[in-house]
């Protein structure tokens, strides 16, 4: 049976719903502007694309340096509508130097971690307020970026690429203030992702301890209650067939293919619309790390084992103020 959604829903509800809609539309958007890129070469307008591949080669390493943030972009009213559709919120535990630069692990993955874009991409949720002279920059797949035309729109949201070279260059900025923030468990981890569920992909997960300590960046970790609880997804345990052919597809693609829904625009049974479920990213305390250019991995091993207890503690000092049971501990695979 499906459930329709009322003819008085306010208007305020109706913008948020759209904001949503507007940035899940990025899931198809680099194709789009793929479409476009092609398609005017076989018109009038053909010179566009030839000039943009022009500008493409001379900026192609941009993404690798930091990107191109645009405060205008990060200031849109729209991502004020996506934030209250949740809603999305930013909690404070710990000052971050801005005459540092950090490393911040984000977890969990999701399955599309707008906790992440709204926090860190976009000002809706005041970030430079809550920390004056930060300047945080999420990593993403360069996939991504090779895309014409939408490699322009994810560098403006303060995206870059999330090749060692472009970590490094984030890291190694003088003056501070810049955290180059990395989604940990990434696609795979998005394939535990359900309601409830806290397992995160971490306890192989070891580079980005190493780049830490390469740059001497303190770690701060990042756990975003809520996350998990957007969508619906199709059983999937690790012994089943489905997995197997996600693990394979992700092994093979980079990319993962977890088989989800919400809600959809007129209705609430089923679609690509996140459920209204509240996320409150909590930003932990730095951790203090040592720069060494050839850290054993004994020093890694230690320093790995460290953050997983920050973050721990961090989940168990905030998790009841967020509807987690108390029985509840984050698990690790």
């Amino acid at each position: 049976m499906v459930e329709l959604a009322p003819l008085s829903v306010p208007w305020e509800r109706r913008r948020q719903t759209l904001a949503v809609l507007q940035w899940i539309s990025f899931l198809v958007l680099g194709q789009i502007s793929l479409v476009v890129f092609i398609g005017l070469l076989f018109t009038r307008f053909w010179f566009f694309s030839i000039l943009y591949s022009i500008w493409w080669y001379l900026d192609r390493d941009k993404p690798q340096q930091g990107g191109r943030c645009s405060k205008a972009l990060q200031s849109w009213v729209m991502w004020k509508h996506m934030r209250d559709h949740f809603p999305i919120s930013l909690v404070k535990t710990a000052e971050l130097d801005p005459s540092r630069n950090y490393l911040a692990g984000f977890h969990p993955q999701g399955i599309m971690a707008p906790g992440a874009f709204v926090n860190l991409c976009t000002e809706s949720t005041s970030f430079s307020s809550l920390f004056p002279g930060i300047r945080p920059h999420l990593i993403m797949l360069p996939f991504w970026f090779r895309v014409p035309f939408f490699r322009e729109y994810l560098m403006m949201g303060g995206l870059v690429t999330s090749d060692k070279e472009s970590i490094a260059h984030i890291l190694n900025r003088k003056g501070g203030g810049n955290p180059a923030a990395i989604i940990i468990g990434g696609a795979q981890e998005a394939l535990n992702a359900r309601p409830g569920a806290y397992t995160l992909l971490l306890r192989n997960r070891k580079g980005f301890i190493k780049l830490a300590l390469l740059h001497g960046a303190a770690l701060v970790p990042m756990f975003s209650f809520g996350e998990n609880d957007l969508f619906d997804q199709v059983e999937n345990s690790p012994s089943s067939w489905l997995r197997w052919i996600q693990d394979k597809l992700q092994k093979t693609t980079s990319f993962s293919f977890p088989l989800f829904h919400g809600r959809g625009i007129f209705q609430y049974s089923f679609g690509f619309i996140p459920y209204r479920q509240p996320i409150t990213t909590v930003v932990g305390k730095p951790i203090a790390v040592q720069k060494t250019l050839n850290p054993s991995q004994e020093e890694v091993d230690q320093l790995h084992q460290r953050y997983i207890k920050e973050l721990c503690d961090l989940f168990e000092a905030h998790k009841l103020k967020y509807n987690v049971p108390i029985d509840q501990h984050l698990d690790f695979c």
